[in-house]
């Protein structure tokens, strides 16, 4: 089985970020490839990952960077497949902020959806969630996902509840 979701990120030092996407895609069992593409570094890789993603099978781009963060944006300007960004607070990075904004910012036309800093785990279940549009099985497993944080809300709101009286 190839590849569906695509996670990329500038640095190798967002591996431990991104990690929370790739553990998404092993927990509902969706093929998943990880890579380096940096936007600055490596624009021909970029480029190429970009373009030929669709070609692939690939039907959503996790993208994670930190800084600049141009990696998001620029992948979403070549390719027609969603683009999730994350925003990585990197050891240069002004507490993250400049990372937020430069994936949040994108100019009409090139939409990136972005979800908040360091949130790799919630750009996975959004790629579930996306890829469950055409896979029912998938909803009927993110449904399961869900069903669970809300017993284990429900649980601590009763413990906490029954604590007190």
């Amino acid at each position: 089985m190839s590849a569906v979701v695509g996670i990329i990120m500038g640095s190798k030092s967002d591996l431990n970020i991104m990690n929370d996407a790739a553990e998404i895609m092993k927990a509902f069992d969706v093929e998943f490839e990880i890579t380096v593409v940096s936007a600055h570094r490596t624009p021909e890789r970029m480029f190429n990952y970009a373009k030929e993603a669709a070609g692939r099978g690939i039907k959503v781009i996790i993208a994670g960077a930190g800084g600049a963060a141009h990696l998001p944006g620029m992948v979403a300007s070549i390719t027609t497949l969603p683009v999730i960004g994350v925003p990585v607070k990197s050891s240069n990075s002004i507490d993250g902020w400049d990372s937020i904004l430069s994936i949040l910012q994108m100019p009409n036309g090139i939409p990136v959806a972005t979800v908040a800093l360091n949130a790799a785990k919630n750009a996975g279940l959004l790629a579930v969630q996306i890829l469950a549009t055409g896979n029912p099985e998938l909803g009927t497993r993110m449904q399961a996902y869900k069903d669970e944080l809300r017993t284990v809300v429900e649980a601590s709101a009763a413990e906490l509840e029954n604590s007190t009286n």
